[in-house]
């Protein structure tokens, strides 16, 4: 049963409780008041309720949605885990009242994380949407300016090399098989532990890899040899194994639903591991390095290898997210990339397109850097309404467009331009969204969305902030 939002303070609390709210905090007082929007609690509402048919009228009673709300903006504004968020709600007063706890026990680090994974991507860009929504009516982000940029945020992966991914394969095939035999005690199913032999692999071919000589790339050959060897003959047996499972051949005694749940692993991991295999065969073997569909990660499999031409990192491993910001660094809209390869420039007129239909209008003014420009997409922005387009073009320039490319508004937009690579600095160091920690795609979408309504929101207050000081410095100004 979904919480209530209206919490009734113990008659011993009240007293305690009025001395607690005199400890004053300027970044959380302002998102107070905003945090109590309706309609982003009965968003949160809904999804509480969906968690079941009849979880809004039956059932224990789970965490509220102000809360629940609450927690979620307060964790992504200090970038903190799940266990961080329970300790620090223990520990403070300040955020105790913030998340409307109060004198209430905190719930564990795992009931926030299985709270949190209900508010689903769609979820999340709706909740983002009437934050923008506040934004408007607080007059914070009229959409009269449009600048937007893409950006690359990693997913918790390691870095994937054919070895540690052919080494997650044997581990993970391993322990679900494990898992299986210890539930089929009557047939006596024997499982290998690899773990030894696998460790000492990988320990050959990382120092083989740092060889330049010919017996070095031998040893090499010969390591990955022997690894695939091992990690076919576990994926074999898993593939077996699933197959008499199916059949009825391997008779369940015992913790069937653990078996069940070892067994959907072996049906997820085994068809990956045989992708990874057949690419360490090509490039070890075969030295082909553009083996089509690479995995990435076996745990994170929606992971893109991009590259942005970076000298420090040219190759990241994650999704492609575009940022669209208007005035006062309020982002307007997020969206994450799924297309392969990425070209920037078939995200210009989507980001148009986004922003009139979230403000009614085009914007006055649009821009981004060359590598969004092409003539296509710089008349289809004028043909929409944009009065002032300022993309750079990309080669070289006809005396027309140098002459337009040196007027002093395309200067200007340019100069505004440059402020969204501080705004997605900021999101990445700020806010954390540098890499996605929540798993999935799905997880990956919902922690990118609750990374920029963190930063939207104190954006949104820093104006309100701003306009106060300013109201009681010049009180005159006020009145008029």
């Amino acid at each position: 049963m979904v919480g209530p939002s209206t919490h009734q303070p113990s008659l011993f609390y009240a007293a305690f409780g009025l001395q607690a709210s005199l400890i004053k905090d300027d970044l959380l007082d302002p998102l107070d008041v905003l945090l109590d929007d309706p309609v982003l609690l009965e968003l949160v509402g809904a999804a509480l309720a969906g968690r079941a048919p009849r979880s809004a009228t039956t059932g224990r009673w789970s965490i509220s949605p102000d809360r629940l709300l609450r927690c979620c903006a307060l964790k992504h504004l200090k970038g903190w885990s799940f266990r961080q968020l329970e300790r620090e709600l223990r520990a403070s007063l300040v955020y105790r009242r913030f998340t409307r706890f109060d004198q209430e026990p905190i719930p564990d680090f795992s009931t926030f994380s299985r709270s949190f994974a209900l508010l689903g991507p769609e979820i999340t860009q709706r909740l983002h949407g009437q934050v923008v929504t506040l934004a408007r009516q607080h007059r914070v982000a009229s959409g009269r300016k449009l600048r937007t940029d893409t950006t690359v945020v990693e997913t918790d992966i390691h870095y994937p090399t054919d070895s540690s991914l052919l080494g997650d394969g044997i581990r993970v095939l391993t322990r679900n098989l494990q898992r299986v035999a210890a539930g089929c005690r009557v047939c006596r199913l024997r499982v290998t532990d690899h773990a030894r032999s696998t460790k000492y692999r990988l320990l050959e071919i990382s120092r083989a890899a740092k060889s330049k000589a010919e017996s070095g790339r031998a040893r090499l050959q010969d390591g990955y040899r022997r690894l695939l060897e091992t990690a076919r003959r576990v994926v074999a047996q898993a593939e077996r194994v699933t197959r008499d499972l199916g059949r009825g051949r391997l008779p369940v005694t015992d913790q069937l639903a653990r078996v069940l749940a070892a067994d959907a692993q072996l049906r997820l991991f085994a068809p990956l591991v045989r992708k990874v295999l057949a690419q360490t065969r090509a490039r070890v073997f075969g030295g082909d390095i553009h083996f089509p569909g690479k995995v990435l990660s076996l745990f994170e499999e929606h992971t893109q290898a991009i590259s942005k031409g970076k000298a420090h990192r040219p190759t990241e491993f994650g999704r492609l997210v575009r940022v669209d910001e208007v005035e006062n660094g309020v982002v307007s809209h997020y969206h994450v990339e799924s297309a392969d390869p990425f070209d920037d420039r078939k995200q210009w007129a989507p980001a148009i397109v986004q922003h009139e239909a979230i403000f009614g209008r085009p914007p006055r003014m649009a821009t981004a850097d060359r590598g969004f420009f092409t003539f296509r997409n710089e008349l289809m922005a004028v043909a929409r309404g944009v009065v002032r387009v300022a993309v750079p073009a990309v080669g070289r320039l006809t005396d027309a467009r140098a002459a337009l490319q040196r007027q002093r508004w395309f200067h200007r937009a340019l100069r505004w331009r440059a402020g969204v690579e501080s705004r997605i600095a900021t999101l990445k160091h700020r806010f954390g969204m540098a890499r996605a920690r929540y798993r999935g795609e799905e997880g990956f979408q919902r922690y990118v969305g609750w990374c920029v309504i963190a930063q939207n929101l104190v954006s949104i207050a820093r104006v309100q902030s701003r306009r106060e000081a300013t109201a009681h410095a010049h009180p005159t100004r006020r009145a008029a």
